[in-house]
C-alpha cells in the first residue's frame, strides 16, 4: 500500500508540469494562425545574422507573403552547402546558435544520407513534444507509469564532422541526454546503439527486457517489432539460459566494452527463467504476448504509410496490446503528436515548427497553391513543408499527409507516404499510397497474410503489367493468392482513373504474382539500408518500386501464378 501511495504521489508530482504544458499546447491549438505566425517571426529573428539570412534578405521579411517571396520551397540539396559550412565549424553560415550538439543522420530511404544540425532549441522542442506524447499515453494507460521501457536506438556517434561534432542517430542521442530519473526506466543502455551486428543488438534488448514484464515497447517501424518477436522465439533456449545464469551469450558479436557495461547490470533470475520455460512447455514457443502480458503493455510504433503488412502481424506475437502511433517524426523534426490509440493521426505540432502545405496535385506546378495550417481541409492530401529551428526553411521533405480532422482548430494529420514513390509504365502514375491503401482494404476480406511485398512494373512487349513480388512461403494457397491479386487489381481500378483507363484499353495487363525466395525481402532491405545508410529502425520498406529493371532477374525464371 505504501509503495502504491508513493507511486501515485510521484506520478502527480511529475505529471503536474506536463499537464500545464499540454494545457498551453491546447490553447495554442485554438489559434493556429497566430501561433504559427509568431513562431515564424521568432525563427527568422533567431537566425537573422546568418549567411543564409543575408542571401535571402531576411531583413526585408515582415510577413508570411514576404517570406514566401524571398525563400523558395527547396529540398535538402539547397541547404547542403550551408550545412557543409556548419560542419566545418562555421555555425553562423546557417544558424544563430553558438554551437551544434550533433548532426542527425537521416535514414537514407530516398537518397544518400543527410546531416541535420541539432541545436539546443531543437532538442528542447523535440523532448517537449515527446513528453506531450508520453503524457497522453500515460493518462490513457496509467499502469505503464514507472514500468520498464524497451526502446530500440541507434548509434549517436557514428563519426565526427570536420569540426569534431558527432554525426549519428537522433534517438541514440536523445537517450543519452535523458534526465537521470527517466533513464532508469529505459532499460536498454544507449551504448548498445554501437553494436553493429543487428542480431546481437536485438538479442541484447531481449535479454534485458525479458527480466520482467514491460510497460512500453517502442520502435519506429513495426517490422522491428516483428523481427524482435521472431528472434525471441528463435533464441528462446539461449535467452532462458542467460536469464537463469545472469549471463550474456558469449557467441554474440558485441564489442568488449559494451559487453562489460551490459553484463554489469545482469543477475541470475532463476524464477523468471522457470516462468518463461513454462510458457515454452505450454505453447511450444516464446512470444512477447507470453513474456509481456498484453494488458500491461503499450506498443509505440508507426501505423501509417506502408507499414501495414508488418502491423497486421503484431497481434500474432503481441496479442491485443494497444498500439499508439509515434507520430510523423523524422530526423528533421517531429511534426505530429498522436493523442489516441489505434490511429495514425496526430495533432500538427504547431508550437515546434512553422508549416506550409501544397495540395497533392499541385506539387509539380511552377506556381502551386501554398497554404498555412489554418487553411487546410479535412480529407485532403498535402505535401508538408516545415521551417525549423535547425536551419531548414520551407523544406520539401517529400512527405505526403492527409488531414483527418481537427484538434480544436489545428489539423489532425496522418502520414500517407513518401511522395516520390510513384510508378508509371503507360502514364498511370500509380502511387505507393494507392497500393498500400488497397492492400489494407483487401487484408480485411482475404485471409492471406504476407510477410512483405512490393508491387513493381514488369516490362513486356506484348502487355506490360505490375508484378506483386511476394515470398514463396506466402503463396501456399494458390486460390487465395489469385483472389488477392484480382482484388488488388480491382481496387486500383477504383482509386486511380488512369490505371483503370490503361487496364480497360489493354495497354496495361493484369497484376500477376511473382514469387521470390523465402527471406528475400529481409535481405533486400538490408542491402538497401547498407547502400543508402541509416538505421534499421528508421528504414521503411517500399511497397511500390518504380524501377522497371527491378523485375528482370525474376520474371524469366520465377514460377508465377496467373492472376487472370
Amino acid at each position: 500500500m505504501l509503495k502504491r501511495f508513493l507511486i501515485r504521489t510521484l506520478r502527480k508530482a511529475l505529471a503536474r508540469p506536463l499537464y500545464r504544458r499540454f494545457a498551453r499546447f491546447e490553447q495554442a491549438c485554438q489559434h493556429p494562425e497566430k501561433t504559427q505566425t509568431e513562431l515564424l517571426q521568432a525563427i527568422l529573428a533567431k537566425h537573422r545574422n546568418t549567411a543564409f539570412a543575408q542571401d535571402h534578405h531576411f531583413h526585408e521579411i515582415h510577413n508570411v507573403a514576404d517570406y514566401r517571396r524571398h525563400v523558395p520551397v527547396a529540398p535538402y540539396e539547397y541547404f547542403d552547402p550551408y550545412i557543409r559550412r556548419v560542419m566545418q565549424g562555421e555555425v553562423d553560415a546557417l544558424l544563430g546558435d553558438n554551437k551544434v550538439l550533433m548532426f542527425a543522420l537521416t535514414s537514407g530511404t530516398t537518397a544518400s544520407r543527410k546531416h541535420i544540425p541539432i541545436t539546443q532549441q531543437y532538442l528542447d522542442d523535440y523532448k517537449r513534444s515527446w513528453n506531450l506524447w508520453g503524457l497522453r499515453a500515460i493518462k490513457k494507460h496509467k499502469h505503464i507509469f514507472f514500468q520498464p521501457i524497451v526502446q530500440m536506438v541507434g548509434d549517436a556517434d557514428e563519426y565526427r564532422s570536420p569540426s569534431g561534432v558527432p554525426c549519428g542517430n537522433l534517438s541514440g542521442f536523445t537517450a543519452q541526454v535523458q534526465k537521470r530519473i527517466m533513464r532508469r526506466f529505459y532499460v536498454v543502455p544507449p551504448c548498445t546503439g554501437k553494436v553493429k551486428n543487428s542480431q546481437a543488438r536485438v538479442y541484447i534488448a531481449l535479454r534485458i527486457g525479458l527480466r520482467k514484464p514491460l510497460g512500453m515497447l517502442m520502435a519506429a517501424n513495426p517490422s522491428t517489432l516483428v523481427n524482435l518477436a521472431r528472434q525471441m522465439d528463435q533464441f528462446k533456449e539461449n535467452l532462458i539460459r542467460d536469464i537463469a545464469d545472469g549471463t550474456l551469450n558469449a557467441n554474440l558479436d558485441i564489442p568488449p566494452d559494451i559487453r562489460k557495461a551490459v553484463s554489469a547490470k545482469l543477475k541470475p533470475q532463476r524464477e523468471r527463467a522457470k516462468q518463461l520455460e513454462a510458457f515454452v512447455n505450454q505453447t511450444g514457443h516464446l512470444f512477447p504476448k507470453e513474456a509481456w502480458p498484453a494488458e500491461k503493455l503499450l506498443i509505440g510504433c508507426w501505423t501509417g504509410g506502408s507499414v501495414g503488412p508488418y502491423l497486421r502481424q503484431l497481434s500474432q506475437y503481441y496479442g491485443d496490446a494497444p498500439i499508439r502511433d509515434l507520430g510523423l517524426v523524422a530526423s528533421e523534426g517531429r511534426m505530429s503528436i498522436p493523442v489516441e490509440d489505434h490511429t495514425s493521426s496526430g495533432v500538427l505540432d504547431i508550437t515546434s515548427h512553422y508549416f506550409e502545405f501544397i495540395p497533392e496535385g499541385e506539387i509539380d506546378s511552377p506556381q502551386p497553391t501554398v497554404l498555412g495550417a489554418h487553411e487546410l481541409q479535412q480529407g485532403r492530401n498535402y505535401y508538408i513543408l516545415p521551417t525549423t529551428w535547425a536551419g531548414l526553411y520551407r523544406y520539401h521533405i517529400c512527405d505526403l499527409i492527409r488531414v483527418t480532422g481537427f484538434f480544436h482548430n489545428t489539423p489532425l494529420i496522418e502520414f500517407v507516404g513518401k511522395g516520390n514513390r510513384y510508378a508509371s509504365l503507360t502514364g498511370e502514375k500509380l502511387s505507393e499510397h494507392q497500393v498500400t491503401r488497397a492492400m489494407d482494404q483487401i487484408a480485411t476480406q482475404i485471409p492471406l497474410p504476407l510477410t512483405a511485398y512490393s508491387l513493381a512494373p514488369v516490362w513486356n512487349n506484348g502487355s506490360p503489367y505490375y508484378g506483386l513480388f511476394i515470398e514463396q512461403q506466402d503463396a501456399r494457397d494458390p486460390q487465395l493468392l489469385r483472389q488477392l491479386v484480382q482484388a488488388l487489381d480491382e481496387a486500383l481500378h477504383q482509386s486511380n482513373i488512369e490505371y483503370e483507363a490503361k487496364r480497360t484499353s489493354g495497354r496495361l495487363g493484369p497484376i500477376q504474382p511473382v514469387l521470390v525466395p523465402q527471406g528475400f525481402w529481409h535481405q533486400w532491405d538490408l542491402e538497401q539500408l547498407a547502400r543508402r545508410g541509416g538505421s534499421p529502425e528508421q528504414y521503411k520498406h517500399p511497397c511500390l518500386i518504380g524501377d522497371v529493371n527491378f523485375a528482370e532477374p525474376f520474371v524469366s525464371q520465377s514460377p508465377s501464378i496467373k492472376a487472370a
